[in-house]
């Protein structure tokens, strides 16, 4: 019976794998951080990698136990996390503004912390998750194989921003000279900046 809670259909599964690893080598905003952080050294890229995986472990969570269904479900739940997760955006747009062509040191868990952030604090990616794992589960209710789901989704992220992370510190013997490099933050920091404006649950014209 354990087992059977936690089964998804091979024929689905594959599916499911099929698409998310469509959606995951989407550029977005997860996949922009882990590869400025690359650009600083190795261990920064796989560091940011492993913060926004462990995001995705705390959305899953969120969907299996149904505390994702507070977004839809209690008013004015959505609007304050998705200005929680703007403003975080935000705030990281112009910290590599103000910091751009500077090299830092980094240390500790900074990057997995920031990761887990960029990541946990986007209430589209709570909203993302809960419309799409239950897609694929055969009985969402015991929440067995959406946790199967969510972690094989963390898995395949982590695998693909692992790459991205070392891609990047391969590269970064050409992209990191100050000038390439002050660009480079100036253009990731305007990004993540336009993201956070985006994020805000504004209406906007467009």
């Amino acid at each position: 019976m354990v087992a059977a809670a936690f089964a998804v259909d091979p024929s689905t599964y594959a599916l499911f794998v099929l698409a998310a690893a469509t959606l995951i080598v989407t550029p977005g905003p997860d996949t922009l951080f882990v590869l400025s952080r690359g650009l600083e050294d190795r261990s920064a890229g796989l560091r940011a990698a492993a913060g926004v995986t462990t995001g995705i472990l705390f959305h899953t969570t969120l969907v299996v136990v149904g505390v994702a269904a507070v977004y839809r479900t209690v008013p004015g739940a959505e609007p304050v996390v998705r200005t929680a997760g703007a403003v975080y955006l935000c705030y990281l747009g112009i910290d590599t503004l103000r910091s751009a062509g500077r090299v830092e040191p980094t240390t500790g868990r900074g990057g997995v912390r920031e990761g887990f952030l960029v990541n946990a604090l986007n209430p589209q990616v709570a909203l993302f998750f809960l419309a799409f794992l239950p897609g694929f589960a055969p009985d969402a209710g015991t929440g067995g194989s959406l946790a199967v789901l969510g972690v094989t989704y963390a898995l395949l992220t982590a695998a693909y921003l692992g790459v991205v992370a070392l891609v990047a510190d391969g590269a970064a013997g050409v992209l990191r000279s100050e000038r390439t490099g002050r660009r480079l933050d100036r253009l990731a920091g305007a990004i993540l900046l336009v993201l956070g404006v985006w994020l805000l649950p504004v209406p906007w014209p467009f």
